[in-house]
């Protein structure tokens, strides 16, 4: 008789802020990775599997030695990196340039660290996958998705093994692993017997274990009931593995799995419009990082700047943690709200300084102000000429304390072009500063001039 084979993947799911802050979610990740590296070098034939690059960052800037540990046992083979991404985002609200960031980030930092790339994407705890993921994952590298929700209830299945299918025709296989991923210490042998008693049948199993949320990861306890099960049970085959070695196996089944060509959506809903500001911030965020990467490239070409890698490196890790699955939705206490609200103004600063930097570098060159006109200078950052609204504020030549009111006009190429004023930010009683709305056209990629009089 053929046995069942069983993918038993331990890993301690690992929210780095949700009903705590990101201090105690690293001091967690240093204690979970201590305990799992033990069990991986004293354990024959255990492999661990964690992802998350944020964790191992903590782990190397922290504990040095830890961090020298885990990477012997990755070339060992008893500790494998899974997944890949910087955090397990929101996988709804982000942009699809901000997905692709979080696979880079956490790409690049693995390839350079442990010398790996992960074939299978984990993303376990989100709320939700958007059908846009499959092209990102298929250009990525990836040949596979893991997921746990949404769950049968909110979202039926045919099976949770199927080919899910992109917009532009991509593909991944994916599994939801329904019986989700987290172990109730002491009880994980129960909870196999019962998901397998409530799923029958002869295909590969990829099981979830180890106690989560909080790290932790697998016990002793469970993990001698598992070997007494796997020497009991003569019609299971059980092994420690990785998502990407259960795959490889369920590969041979494709031509005979579902096919999804939608996203797979919804659960927990209300998330979406709690912590507005956090969205609101994300979103500024997102926006001034794309636009100020284009700027200081500008800058950068023509030889004005050093190129400023190591900020906007910074200012992206601070925009993907904050698009952490318990961040970005709104479901983690007001201390991890106030903490995103932070990260999110020291990304913003970091990136309001290059953009100056760049700015005044940008505009040297600029022949001096003809008597009587204020030069206003607009970047477009996009590769096309843009025609839009620009709105600005300026300081005229002095206050104006009469009765009189100025009203500028704003000129280019010795056009004038249709403009009005707005109520400035101030609320002087005095003509002190001017607000000017109007319609400008961009060169792409430059800066423009525009003549205020």
């Amino acid at each position: 008789m053929s046995k069942r084979k069983i993918h038993l993947v331990a890993n301690a799911h690992l929210d780095p802020v949700w009903l705590w802050e990101w201090q105690e979610g690293a001091g967690e990740a240093l204690s979970t990775f201590r305990q799992a590296a033990e069990f991986c070098e004293k354990r024959k034939g255990f492999v661990f599997c964690h992802n998350e690059a944020v964790l191992y960052r903590w782990v190397e800037e922290h504990e040095p030695a830890l961090f020298a540990r885990i990477r012997r046992l990755v070339r060992a083979g008893t500790w494998h990196i899974m997944g890949g991404w910087h955090v397990q985002p929101d996988c709804n609200m982000p942009s699809g340039e901000s997905l692709v960031r979080q696979v880079l980030l956490g790409r690049r930092y693995f390839a350079s660290r442990f010398g790996v790339e992960p074939r299978t994407a984990v993303n376990l705890d989100p709320f939700g996958h958007t059908r846009g993921l499959v092209q990102i994952l298929a250009k990525s590298g990836y040949t596979a998705y893991l997921c746990c929700r949404p769950g049968n209830a909110q979202l039926p299945l045919a099976r949770d093994e199927f080919v899910w299918v992109g917009y532009d025709g991509s593909e991944v296989l994916a599994t939801r692993a329904s019986a989700h991923y987290c172990s109730v210490g002491g009880r994980e042998r129960e909870r196999l017997e019962k998901w397998l008693a409530d799923y029958p049948g002869d295909g590969p199993v990829i099981h979830l274990w180890g106690i989560g949320n909080h790290g932790g990861g697998p016990s002793r306890k469970d993990l001698d009931d598992l070997a007494a099960m796997g020497r009991e049970r003569r019609d299971l085959e059980l092994v420690h593995s990785t998502p990407d070695a259960y795959f490889s196996e369920l590969e041979r089944e494709r031509e005979t799995l579902p096919r999804r060509a939608r996203d797979l959506n919804p659960w927990a809903v209300g998330c979406y419009t709690s912590m507005a500001r956090v969205k609101q911030g994300h979103r500024r965020l997102e926006s001034e990082l794309f636009s100020a990467e284009k700027m200081v490239t500008a800058a950068w070409l023509q030889g004005l700047v050093p190129y400023p890698a190591a900020e906007l490196d910074e200012a992206g890790r601070d925009l993907a943690f904050v698009e952490f699955h318990d961040i970005l939705p709104g479901s983690a206490i007001p201390a991890g709200e106030e903490g995103a609200l932070r990260q999110i103004g020291h990304g913003l600063e970091i990136l309001s300084r290059l953009k100056a930097k760049a700015f005044f570098a940008l505009a040297a060159g600029e022949p001096k102000a003809a008597a009587g006109e204020l030069p206003i200078f607009v970047f477009n950052p996009h590769p096309h000429a843009v025609k839009t609204i620009v709105e600005c504020e300026l300081e005229p030549w002095e206050p104006n304390f009469e009765k009189t009111r100025w009203s500028p006009r704003i000129a280019a190429g010795g056009r004038v072009l249709p403009s009005q004023t707005e109520k400035e930010a101030s609320n002087l009683s005095v003509e002190w500063r001017k607000k000017v709305v109007f319609e400008a056209e961009l060169a792409p990629g430059r800066l423009s001039r525009f003549s205020c009089r």
